[in-house]
């Protein structure tokens, strides 16, 4: 294996830190875009990309592709950002993309305006080359991961569909890298399930239990039941499901009073060994044992999905290793990512992108390596998979 000395930046400015910067200046709260895509867009249509501009509702999306021939190899990522708090706490302000200290500053630096510029920069770098190049390559981007809407990626992806146009990989821009760049990918995601649960009882006053039903302790019941159960044991790939409370609400307002009501709220990470079907079955039965009237409402936000070796993770390891000298952990921890809307289309995913230790942080950053060093990395997995495939 021959290691190649990548991550040094030079004394002028790189092409995807300049790029990275102008996308860090545009202010794209979720689910605002801001004009992100239209830089996008220009620049790569002036590399033979054809770009359409995709407005589903209220969000804005791009799919950009060069090529009509198989395969096609996409990237994937979004444009928007969260909000960047109090600015007071800031070092920099989040959107002026400032670079000090070999970082680069602001609110999308890692989260994921780094990764959206490295692409860009890959695929324009690619289109210069090889302006015959087997195959295709293309880009899809959203301006709503995260906050999530039915217009973005899941509808991007049935258009797709519709036209016949699903890619055979994925490449997703997430911040993957944990302490170094690409020490870590993620090749699938666990599943996510929301349970808002309110319990219904009989206000009274607290003197008098006897003749009110008191729903705050039937509720602390079933959280304990939920808490205390062993929900299964993870896999190879997998760790076993988590349960975490994000919220309790109960009371009148006055301390003598028992609430007619009390509600909680609570979500569960999965893997394949349990479905969001046996999950809401298992928590219905759970809060039918303590009688009385239960309300449940779920928001289910995706299935697990995970890429098992094949092509796109053999290409994406060895550009890793290729440009660090590592071989990278296989993972599918973290969050959720929009590959949960791309992978059950029949596409292999796999999300590579910066470091995540600030995303959605006060001073939220990239050092400067990493945008090079990915950039580099995004080279060859284009090269490895539309030449060798």
């Amino acid at each position: 294996m021959t290691q190649r000395i990548l991550f040094n930046v030079s004394k002028e400015m790189s092409a995807v830190l300049e790029l990275a910067r102008e996308l860090i200046r545009c202010q794209s709260i979720t689910p605002d875009d801001a004009g992100c895509q239209d830089i996008l867009a220009g620049r790569l249509e002036a590399r033979g990309f054809t770009c359409r501009r995709l407005r589903f509702g209220e969000v804005d999306n791009l799919w950009a592709r060069r090529g009509s021939d198989g395969p096609l190899l996409a990237f994937a990522g979004h444009t928007d950002v969260v909000p960047p708090g109090d600015t007071q706490r800031w070092t920099y302000p989040p959107f002026s993309a400032t670079v000090a200290d070999g970082k680069l500053w602001g609110r999308g630096a890692a989260d994921m305006k780094g990764a959206l510029a490295a692409m860009v920069c890959a695929l324009e770098h690619f289109a210069s080359a090889y302006a015959d190049h087997p195959g295709s390559v293309a880009l899809l981007v959203t301006g709503s991961e995260e906050r999530f809407s039915p217009n973005g990626v899941r509808r991007v992806v049935q258009w797709l569909a519709e036209r016949n146009e699903l890619p055979e990989w994925c490449v997703i821009g997430e911040p993957s890298s944990s302490r170094r760049i690409g020490d870590q990918i993620r090749h699938g995601r666990r599943g996510s399930l929301t349970c808002r649960l309110k319990v219904h009882g009989t206000q009274g006053h607290v003197a008098y239990p006897q003749l009110a039903d008191n729903p705050i302790h039937r509720l602390v019941r079933i959280i304990k039941d939920l808490t205390e159960r062993t929900w299964d044991v993870g896999d190879a790939n997998f760790p076993p499901t988590t349960l975490q409370v994000t919220e309790l609400n109960a009371g009148t307002g006055a301390d003598n009073v028992i609430p007619p009501e009390a509600s909680t709220v609570f979500n569960f990470r999965h893997g394949p060994a349990l479905t969001a079907a046996a999950i809401k079955a298992a928590v219905e039965e759970i809060a039918a044992v303590q009688q009385g009237r239960t309300e449940l409402d779920w928001d289910h936000d995706g299935d697990p999905f995970i890429t098992h070796g094949g092509p796109l993770v053999e290409a994406v390891k060895v550009a890793v290793a290729d440009n660090t000298g590592r071989a990278p952990a296989l993972s599918t921890g973290g969050g959720t990512s929009d590959g949960r809307f791309i992978a059950p289309a029949g596409v292999d995913v796999v999300e590579l992108g910066t470091i995540n230790a600030t995303i959605h942080a006060v001073d939220e950053h990239v050092h400067l390596t990493e945008l090079e060093g990915l950039e580099q990395i995004y080279r060859d997995i284009i090269s490895h998979l539309l030449f060798r495939s």
